[in-house]
């Protein structure tokens, strides 16, 4: 890989939480949530510029006590409960296009909410996609443990298979009988910064394949990954 190659890692850090109040800067084991990720990010031997955008001060000024990683208040218009992974991501583009004539080659999204990371797969998965010149972004998974088509959907007030493809005599099978299923976990996705208005992961989306991971949605997916990481000390 070309040491000429500009990675840039944005990091989105929204005031607003529903479930949990001021969720991006509350502690975990003794520190912010988001130090998490702005770690794993300064970690990393690939990525070579980082961004954190959010729309609270609060956090802005967190994350720039020793180097400028958030360098504006991201606007309220791209910081709404409806607004998309896009919005955020362009203004960030042209943000640094404009004030710093930065154009990234390639993009890599470290979402705050999943603290459990490791640098060394993070720059795998950054590595697999340079690599596959074909593909339009990659996205992180792991394999769901049960599988989906064994769920009900109601209608009626009785069960119906989730999946048309299935009867309800399928979901007795074993779990075995069914396709692999995998989860997006926000663990890392990457993108070409020259991604389509119209789409920001395309249609050819590289898998790269976690451990089970976990997000934090909840004061109790709080306490759990605080249990985790007190047992891995």
């Amino acid at each position: 890989m070309s040491n000429d190659l500009k990675i840039l890692c944005i990091i989105p850090a929204r005031a607003g939480s529903k479930g949990v109040p001021k969720k991006n800067i509350k502690l975990i084991n003794n520190k912010p949530l988001i130090s998490y990720s702005l770690e794993v990010a300064q970690e990393s031997k690939l990525i070579n510029k980082i961004i954190v955008t959010s729309d609270s001060k609060d956090i802005v000024d967190l994350v720039n006590k020793d180097i400028v990683y958030a360098p504006f208040i991201r606007p309220s218009e791209f910081s709404q409960d409806n607004s998309t992974d896009k919005d955020y991501i362009k203004h960030t583009l042209k943000y640094l296009k404009d004030k710093e004539g930065y154009v990234p080659n390639y993009i890599v999204l470290l979402r705050p909410t999943t603290p459990l990371r490791n640098y060394t797969l993070v720059d795998e998965a950054i590595n697999k996609f340079i690599d596959a010149t074909s593909a339009s972004s990659l996205r992180s998974a792991h394999l769901v443990p049960e599988s989906p088509f064994k769920w009900f959907k109601i209608k009626n007030d009785c069960f119906e298979p989730i999946c048309n493809e299935f009867s309800l005599e399928d979901t007795n099978k074993p779990r075995q009988y069914f396709d692999d299923v995998y989860l997006p976990n926000g663990y890392v996705d990457v993108l070409n910064s020259t991604f389509s208005d119209a789409d920001l992961y395309g249609t050819d989306i590289l898998s790269y394949i976690t451990p089970l991971s976990y997000e934090i949605d909840s004061i109790e997916d709080f306490d759990y990954i605080e249990y985790l990481m007190k047992k891995a000390t």
